[in-house]
């Protein structure tokens, strides 16, 4: 018997659906959205001025940030990431792109306190929870100086509070590290393919740990229920949060000032090109709207998943988002990527992320492996293998994309989400795996 997917069989999806015979097969795939709009769609569940008042609480805790962790000395408490042309890793793996189009890399592998984008969405949820618990308790005012929380009252008051999530590891780190920091207890539920130096780190920290045999999936299910069983406890939903996706849109607004300190101007003659590694889709979901609210067409969204686990790709594509898993279709969700490796798309920003991606892509485990040795080879920089998806974004465009866009016209950026935390001896594995895949091609 047949097993159904929303109703109809496999094979009826893919007789829709020709692109999930490739997907089935764990072959790499690019697919073009015509859902995209050039003007930015209205969202229910967001106002206009949503990213200006996320935008407004950093600048709030930027002082309380600067006291409580020493690398944010030098930006005054701002949690923000250098932007770098890649000039080098451009001549040698970049070709289709012009002399005059820049290859950038945005350094959020860079971000200081957690290492990664997650420091974006998971520490301005916290944040944001602690505040308001503090306002409403009469601890704190919007106009206080918000130093005032890590006042022995605020510290006590917090310490009877709990939070929870789900994660596959770097979300877990950016709301342990600052949760414990501002005296919450913090429980995270982490999945098999987490990465033990990222449970000892936030085990360091004080966060206590549950590890689960299963994936992504069972991980925040079960956070998700023992987080609301206890009515002092908040749980940060990677699968349906506001909070995160706006605290990762912020980043945005923070590209353009870059962007335009390099003298580098988008216009229809200049377009935008983004990639994005995708997990559950919140982080690429929340940047691509708030470049969206900056650039409208003339930036184009390109979100990148790993060829066992393109949750986000399935999701848009069949118009089920969060209603289907790669599971459905026999993807074992298995990836080297661990960041990306997620069985079913976030609720909230696949509703979003519908009208704002132009394309998905996926790649193999082996070609994230030689990314991050091409780049450490070329530009001396070091990331996760989640983090460099995006590197081979302008050649993949080039070779499959049926749009009236083409990759050597234009401005390109990669994202990077993660690797500052990544132990010497996990980067000296990456790197010779890397440098052997590279070797045999």
């Amino acid at each position: 018997m047949n097993r159904l997917i929303a109703g109809k069989t496999i094979n009826d999806w893919i007789q829709q659906f020709p692109l999930l015979e490739q997907i089935k097969q764990y072959q790499p795939v690019y697919w073009e959205n015509a859902g995209v709009r050039e003007d930015l769609p209205g969202v229910e569940k967001l106002k206009a001025d949503d990213i200006t008042d996320a935008a407004e609480r950093w600048k709030r805790f930027a002082p309380l940030l600067k006291e409580l962790f020493p690398t944010l000395q030098d930006t005054e408490g701002k949690v923000v990431s250098p932007l770098r042309r890649l000039d080098r890793y451009k001549a040698a793996h970049l070709k289709v792109l012009k002399e005059d189009s820049p290859f950038f890399l945005k350094c959020d592998n860079q971000l200081p306190v957690a290492g990664s984008i997650k420091a974006r969405g998971g520490m301005y949820e916290v944040l944001k929870h602690a505040e308001s618990l503090a306002l409403k308790e009469g601890l704190l005012k919007q106009s206080d100086d918000y130093r005032a929380l890590t006042s022995p009252a605020c510290r006590q008051f917090f310490s009877r509070h709990s939070i929870g999530v789900g994660s596959t590891g770097n979300l877990a780190l950016s709301i342990g590290i600052v949760g414990t920091a501002l005296g919450f207890e913090v429980h995270v539920h982490m999945s098999s393919d987490a990465k033990q130096w990222k449970k000892d780190l936030l085990r360091k920290h004080g966060a206590q740990v549950h590890e689960y045999k299963g994936d992504f999936s069972e991980a925040i299910t079960k956070g998700r229920q023992q987080t609301e069983a206890d009515p002092a406890a908040y749980f940060i939903d990677d699968e349906d949060s506001k909070d995160l996706f706006l605290g990762y849109s912020v980043a945005a607004a923070e590209l353009k000032q870059q962007l335009d300190a390099e003298n580098v101007f988008i216009s229809e003659q200049n377009p935008l090109f983004v990639y994005l590694p995708c997990g559950v889709g919140g982080a690429p979901g929340g940047i691509a709207y708030g470049l969206k609210q900056l650039f409208g067409g003339l930036v184009h969204c390109v979100f990148v998943e790993p060829t066992h686990a393109p949750a986000v790709l399935l999701g848009l594509m069949t118009g089920l988002h969060e209603g289907i898993s790669v599971q459905d279709f026999d993807l074992d969700n298995r990836t080297a990527a661990d960041g990306l490796a997620v069985g079913r798309p976030s609720r909230f920003a696949s509703s979003i992320s519908q009208h704002t991606v132009s394309s998905i892509y996926t790649e193999n485990d082996d070609i994230f492996y030689q990314l991050t040795y091409e780049l450490w080879n070329q530009e001396g920089i070091f990331l996760e293998p989640s983090a460099a998806a995006g590197l081979s974004g302008p050649n993949r465009i080039q070779e499959d994309s049926r749009l009236s866009y083409t990759a050597p016209d234009g401005v390109h950026v990669a994202w990077a989400t993660g690797g500052a935390l990544v132990p010497d001896s996990e980067r000296e594995v990456i790197y010779q795996k890397g440098k052997q895949l590279a070797e045999k091609k």
